[in-house]
């Protein structure tokens, strides 16, 4: 008897996916329509595999991170590809996000410091009213 393959055997629906992790179903389904996840149907019901839900694990992290779909879609395009393409894709796409960041970080930091100036003058100048 061969053993079961549990990648066949872990099921899981739309609904447990949002409720597991706090998205709704549109969002699922707006994910799919994207090809980001394929679900089986059985009828009209979606069937979504444990590979479903890592790679809407991999969707979720990518977005609250910044990343576009089109990065994303990308990245899971090399999900069963070659390992070292993944991570120099990964890597290259890591490294535009963190330069962007790191601008918008340095960026903020100097309105934060106009904006404190700004504060200090406007009160100065109540104060000598």
């Amino acid at each position: 008897m061969s053993p079961v393959d549990p990648e066949s055997t872990e099921l899981y629906s739309i609904a447990d996916l949002a409720k597991e992790f706090g998205i709704s179903t549109r969002a699922i389904r707006f994910y799919e329509s994207k090809g980001l996840i394929s679900p089986e149907r059985l009828g009209a019901t979606r069937v979504f595999r444990r590979r479903d839900r890592a790679r809407l694990i991999l969707i979720l992290r990518g977005k609250r991170l910044g990343f576009s779909l089109r990065d994303i879609s990308d990245y899971l395009a090399l999900y069963d590809a070659d390992r070292g393409q993944q991570v120099s894709l990964l890597s290259e796409k890591v490294d535009e996000r963190l330069e962007l960041l790191e601008q918008q970080l340095a960026d903020l930091q100097t309105t934060i410091a106009e904006l404190h100036e700004i504060r200090k003058l406007a009160r100065d100048r109540v104060v000598l009213s």
